[in-house]
């Protein structure tokens, strides 16, 4: 029987693993899991438990962000330099194959549902190409159960993803480039199912964003928290969402009755011209002034927020930085994360820096 190892790599130093409550479990690989045919020994590896140990296989998987890839490429290194052929995907290696092929032998480029059956057919049969384009899948269709089993037992969130894509073309944001605009929905009673199946009480919808935009987008999220409700499913959980779901408060209203304990929300800045040079469209459209009325309309119905910040704008300065803190001291924010504007792969922030000739 062939093996096949899959990892999650982990960059230590980034602040988020610091605590296992900000850990998320890799879903991409135990959809992989799922699709790698029933002949061959599937093992997930996680360093965010256990650091790695090289072990034997025939064919090794990795997937990586930005943040981690040196260490992906330095696990690759070693699985290269003893003939073991090594996959790489996820959306770093899916900016920049080019890179990547440089230390691992194939790059799966965007999604690996629609594709990944076909590498391992591939391997098989001594034919890999260096490069394997997935089509981005229709979630409307796609029914495969992640095989949750391989997927390391401490981990606190569930993860669930029930849709992809996202119409937004923030420019520090290349999911948009990765996943396409289009905002591609799995049927809700799909996902009320694979929830049910889940044997624990923590949920994390792993969506971009699990409300959406459109009036479509958020009946939908309401049938899902209804569903939630009728199914009596008893699950603690969060979401990400934007700051116009504070909209309609009926939506939070029910995302609280079906167990929505916190929301992840993308602040961002407090300084409108810096929104404007992210084109973070929806903050713009609804108002740095309205930002304490968010915070507010979701506490209304007993759900904290965690506020997602970024520093490191050109408009920044002294007055700016105190304006920020005393926000974050009075508006009631429960959790606020603050992290450095990064010009990732596949950004327009990257391009932009790179024709202003402010970065190599």
């Amino acid at each position: 029987m062939p093996k096949l190892i899959l990892i999650n790599p982990v960059g230590r130093k980034s602040g988020l693993l610091m605590s296992r409550v900000s850990r998320f479990a890799p879903l991409g690989l135990a959809y992989v899991a799922a699709l790698t045919p029933p002949h061959w020994q599937v093992e997930i590896r996680d360093e965010n438990f256990d650091p790695f140990e090289y072990e034997t296989a025939d064919l090794v998987g990795i997937t990586a962000f930005t943040s981690n890839i040196n260490r992906a490429y330095e696990i690759a290194r070693r699985y290269r330099d003893q003939g073991i052929k090594v996959v790489l995907g996820g959306i770093h290696a899916s900016m920049i194959p080019e890179e990547a092929l440089k230390v691992v032998d194939a790059v799966v480029v965007g999604e690996a549902e629609g594709i990944w059956p076909q590498v391992i057919r591939d391997f098989e049969q001594q034919r890999m190409r260096s490069i394997y384009t997935g089509p981005r899948i229709d979630m409307d269709k796609a029914s495969i159960r992640p095989r949750r089993e391989l997927l390391h037992p401490d981990y606190i969130w569930h993860s669930v993803q029930t849709s992809r894509g996202c119409p937004f073309n923030c420019n520090f944001c290349s999911v948009s480039r990765y996943l396409g605009k289009t905002y591609r929905k799995r049927r809700v009673e799909d996902v009320l199912d694979e929830i049910s199946s889940i044997p624990g009480q923590n949920i994390a919808f792993v969506d971009d964003n699990l409300i959406g935009n459109s009036a479509e987008d958020k009946a939908r999220a309401k049938a899902l928290f209804k569903g939630m409700i009728d199914r009596r499913m008893d699950k603690r959980w969060w979401m990400q969402t934007s700051i116009n779901a504070a909209e309609d408060e009926s939506i939070i209203a029910m995302a609280a009755a079906a167990g929505c304990m916190f929301v992840f929300i993308g602040f961002e800045t407090m300084d409108l011209n810096a929104l404007k040079q992210m084109r973070k469209g929806i903050n713009i459209k609804l108002g740095v002034e309205n930002y304490r009325g968010v915070v507010r309309a979701f506490h209304r119905q007993g759900i904290a927020v965690l506020g997602a910040f970024m520093l490191g704008n050109d408009l920044e300065n002294q007055h700016y930085y105190k304006r920020l803190a005393r926000f974050l001291l009075t508006t009631g924010i429960d959790i606020f994360q603050i992290t450095l504007l990064t010009p990732l792969p596949g950004t327009d922030l990257m391009a932009d820096l790179q024709e202003a000739n402010r970065i190599n």
